[in-house]
């Protein structure tokens, strides 16, 4: 028999809530080969991240890659671990906390924040759970990835709605599938540049996003025309020539074509034969995490300087500043739009009204 989950003693009546479920990639407890171990073993698993037949992949991923990575990236975490744990999900909390804030101002305790990890903790099963438990009856999730990738959107939405294929009563339900070419989000990209530039000086501007396998993108995946469509707008934002700026993709693993240029290997060309001073941005990323602080701020920094480069700047990621918190509350605006109560400030007369009505209808006051 199925077992649906619910609310004993259920109060009908209830005023409604309307929840957002912002959701980042995820990231180990600790820095420690265990903790990684775990992390990627779930990661790994998902047949999004890594399309290949399952019986073959299981072996590979159990018998070789499970042995070996954890170590070498548990050496990677510590490097930027922080005393309140991984950078990815402190700042991922701050941001939520941020907007909650705003959101609390504009609709009062109408919308709830909610933050989970697609990988690892808070899962997506407990942060619906406490929008569950709040009267959520309008879901908006919102994927950290302001560009589309079956590999990352596509999974949350998976993750999503299979916790969701349980529940009794299931809330009306938006899903915020890319923002990449969001005025705010580019403005809030392209503001970050120039802020940068004005205390560490103008040079070459490469836009460095996480790859994914070339026949992903072959097979219709429009992550890379995605990343092609923000760089040029920041780009354009800053003014900039084309020869001023350019793109290429980090974070490859395997054998396997991977979307290119290649961030290291591009970087060690101009490390070469120039631009030997540069500038990196990493717009994919809506937090700083392993692949920005370790990968490009220690570790292709290095390299650079090591081949001949002169100066190397990397631009952190916009974490919970306000510009983001703003441009996600804007985005929770036009997608939530039609939905009662989110179409302006807070009027206290008729929330209280509502309240009553609700009391009327049986709800504890």
């Amino acid at each position: 028999m199925p077992d649906y989950t619910g609310t004993p003693d259920f109060t009908h009546g209830l005023l409604p809530r309307l929840g957002v479920l912002l959701v980042n990639l995820g990231t180990p407890d600790a820095p420690t080969p265990r903790a990684v171990r775990r992390f990627l073993a779930e990661f790994l698993s998902d047949p999004r991240v890594v399309e290949a037949p399952r019986a073959l992949w299981w072996l590979a991923l159990h018998g070789v890659v499970l042995r070996v990575r954890p170590h070498r990236s548990a050496a990677a975490y510590a490097k930027i671990w922080t005393p309140r744990g991984s950078p990815l999900l402190v700042h991922s909390e701050a941001l939520a906390q941020a907007l909650q804030r705003r959101l609390a101002i504009r609709f009062g305790d109408r919308v709830l924040v909610g933050l989970a990890m697609n990988y690892g903790l808070p899962s997506i099963g407990s942060a619906l759970e406490y929008l569950r438990r709040q009267n959520v009856r309008r879901l908006l999730v919102l994927p950290l990835y302001p560009q589309y990738s079956g590999t990352t959107t596509a999974s949350t939405f998976d993750r999503v709605t299979s916790e969701l294929a349980h529940w009794r009563w299931i809330p009306e339900l938006r899903f915020v599938n890319d923002y990449h070419e969001e005025e705010a989000y580019v403005a809030a990209a392209a503001d970050s540049v120039a802020e940068h530039w004005r205390v560490h000086g103008r040079k070459h501007l490469l836009f460095s996003f996480h790859s994914i396998p070339q026949r992903y993108f072959e097979a219709g995946d429009p992550y890379h025309c995605q990343c092609q469509a923000t760089a040029r707008q920041v780009a354009e934002r800053l003014d900039l020539a084309a020869e001023d700026w350019s793109v290429a993709f980090q974070s490859r693993i395997g054998r396997e074509p991977w979307l290119q240029p290649y961030t290291d290997v591009l970087l060690e060309k101009y490390a070469k034969s120039g631009p030997k001073q540069v500038t990196v941005v990493c717009p994919g990323f809506a937090v700083d995490c392993l692949e920005t602080l370790e990968e490009i701020d220690i570790r292709l920094r290095a390299a650079f300087f090591l081949t001949g480069g002169e100066d190397f700047d990397y631009v952190p990621c916009l974490n919970s500043s306000e510009p983001h918190a703003q441009l996600l509350e804007r985005l929770l605006i036009r997608h939530a739009h039609g939905w009662p109560g989110v179409e302006g400030q807070v009027d206290p007369g008729a929330l209280a009204s509502a309240r009553e009505r609700a009391r009327a209808m049986g709800a504890p006051r």
